[in-house]
C-alpha cells in the first residue's frame, strides 16, 4: 500500500492472491501474509523460550562445611536435581568414616535414578533442547562419576559375601565408561576389568580374558596375577579428583583442572607382610579422555545455534535499516520490507540470547584421583594393618598413615576399603 488515505472499497479487486489497488502497481499480499504468520511463531517461540528461561525458586539448603550433616540435610531438603549429586558425595564420605550401611543406602537410590532417567526425565529432555541450561537437568554425572558410583556399590557387595553382584556393578561401570553401550567408545579402567576377573575367579570361573584386558589398560602399575587363596582384598584411594570448570566464548565447553597428589603409592603392612600398590588408574585421565583419546565435552549444538541465530539478527537489522530508509514522508514497499527485516533480526537476536550453552559444571567434588587394590592371606582371627601412603619418592607422607584392625574370617573375603581421608583407626 501507498500513501497513508484509506482506499474505497470499489477500488479494490480481488484477483486470487493479488489485489489492484485503485489502478496502482500490483502488490503481492499472499507473501507478506505468509510472512506475517512466520513473525507470529518466532515471536511465540522468543517469549517461550524467554519465559522458560525464567527461574523457578529452589529449595535452598544453609551449608555448614560438614558433609555427613550437609549431605543429608541436601538430600531431603534441597532441590531435586541436585539429590543424585548429594547422594553421590555422601556415599563416598560414608565410606571413609566405615558408616557402610549409609553408603549402600544412598548409592542404591543414585544408581536406580541413574538407571532410568537418562532419555526419560523431562528435565533432561528440556536441557538437551537450545532453551534450558545444562545446570537444570536432573544431575546424573559425567561416564566418570557414573563409573565410581557403581564401583563403590560394587566393593560393598564384595563387602557383604556378594562377589556376583560386586561383578555385575564393576560390569555396569565398564559400559558406563563406554558411553553407555555406544561402541565407538573402549572401556579403558585396568581396575573394573581386573575385579571383574577376580570375582569370576573366586566364583569358580575363568578370569584370565579379564586379565589380558586389564594388563592391555594398565599403563600406571604392574598387575599382580590372581591369587584365589587370598582372603582379604584391600581396595585404596588417594589424591583428588578432578576439577570441572566451562570455558569457550559462551562457557559451552566442559573442561577438568588436574589437582595434582603428592601420593603415588601405598605400602600395607601387616603380620610381617608388605606389600606396595601402584596406582592402577587414575580419575583424571579418566575424565579427560575417552577410549584413550583426549577431549573436551563441547556442548557444539548449542553454540553454533546461539552464535548463528545472533549473526542472523546482526545482518537482518543491518539491511532491513537501510532499506528502511526511503523518501521522507512516503511509505515504499521497500519501507515495509526493511521493516520486516529489522522485526526479524531483533526476532533473531531474541532466540540467540534465550538459548543457554552453558556447561554444567557440577561436580562430585570428593572423589579420588587414584585407584588401586592389594590382596594377601592372613589366618583367621584378629590382625592389625598399617596403610602408609608416599611419595613420587617413596617416602611416607606425614599425618596419612592409616591403622586398621582386622577380623578375618574362617571363610569367605574380608573387604577392607581405605581412603587417604578415611578415619583411623578403623575396626572391621
Amino acid at each position: 500500500m501507498t500513501g497513508n488515505t484509506p482506499l474505497p472499497a470499489a477500488n479494490v479487486q480481488s484477483s486470487g492472491r493479488r489485489l489492484k489497488l485503485g489502478g496502482r502497481s500490483p502488490v503481492c499480499v499472499g507473501g507478506w501474509l505468509a510472512a506475517l504468520r512466520t513473525f507470529r511463531v518466532l515471536l511465540a517461540v522468543a517469549l517461550a523460550a524467554i519465559l522458560a528461561g525464567c527461574v523457578t525458586p529452589q529449595p535452598s539448603v544453609v551449608l555448614t562445611g560438614n558433609l555427613m550433616v550437609d549431605g543429608p540435610n541436601a538430600i531431603e531438603r534441597g532441590p531435586a536435581k541436585d539429590k543424585v549429586l548429594w547422594q553421590y558425595r555422601t556415599a563416598a564420605a560414608a565410606m571413609r568414616r566405615c558408616e557402610f550401611e549409609m553408603a549402600k543406602r544412598y548409592l542404591d537410590d543414585a544408581l536406580l535414578t541413574l538407571g532410568g532417567i537418562y532419555g526419560k526425565d523431562k528435565s533432561a529432555r528440556q536441557a538437551r533442547s537450545y532453551f534450558h541450561e545444562e545446570s537444570k537437568k536432573t544431575f546424573i554425572g559425567e561416564p566418570y562419576e557414573r563409573v565410581m558410583a557403581y564401583y563403590y556399590r560394587g566393593i560393598l557387595y564384595w563387602m557383604d559375601g556378594e562377589p556376583d553382584n560386586a561383578r555385575a556393578c564393576f560390569r555396569s561401570a565398564q559400559l558406563e565408561d563406554a558411553g553407555g553401550g555406544d561402541q565407538s567408545f573402549a572401556a579403558d579402567y585396568a581396575i573394573l576389568d581386573y575385579l571383574d576377573g577376580y570375582a569370576t575367579v573366586k566364583l569358580g570361573g575363568d578370569g584370565s580374558d579379564a586379565l589380558k584386558r586389564a594388563e592391555s589398560f594398565s599403563k600406571l602399575s604392574k598387575l599382580p596375577p590372581y591369587n584365589p587363596n587370598a582372603n582379604i582384598i584391600f581396595f585404596i584411594e588417594y589424591g583428588r579428583g578432578p576439577t570441572k570448570y566451562a570455558g569457550g566464548e559462551y562457557g559451552e565447553q566442559l573442561r577438568f583442572r588436574d589437582n595434582p597428589s603428592l601420593a603415588k603409592t601405598a605400602t600395607i603392612s601387616v603380620n610381617g607382610q608388605q606389600l606396595t600398590a601402584g596406582a592402577c588408574d587414575d580419575l583424571v585421565y579418566q575424565a579427560t579422555t575417552r577410549g584413550g583419546r583426549v577431549m573436551d565435552h563441547v556442548l557444539g549444538n548449542k553454540a553454533v545455534f546461539k552464535s548463528t541465530t545472533s549473526g542472523i539478527g546482526d545482518a537482518a537489522i543491518i539491511s532491513g535499516a537501510v532499506l528502511a530508509t526511503g523518501q521522507q514522508g512516503r511509505k515504499t514497499v521497500a519501507d515495509e520490507v526493511g521493516l520486516g527485516l529489522v522485526a526479524a533480526g531483533l526476532l533473531s537476536k531474541l532466540l540467540s540470547a534465550a538459548t543457554t550453552p552453558s556447561a554444567d559444571i557440577r561436580s562430585w567434588d570428593n572423589l579420588p584421583r587414584y585407584l588401586t587394590f592389594a590382596t594377601l592371606e592372613l589366618p583367621p582371627g584378629e590382625h592389625t594393618a598399617t596403610v602408609e601412603f608416599q611419595d613420587a619418592a617413596g617416602r611416607p607422607l606425614s599425618g596419612m598413615t592409616k591403622t586398621v584392625t582386622i577380623n578375618v574370617p574362617s571363610e569367605g573375603d574380608k573387604i577392607v576399603f581405605v581412603s587417604d581421608q578415611s578415619v583411623t583407626p578403623q575396626h572391621l
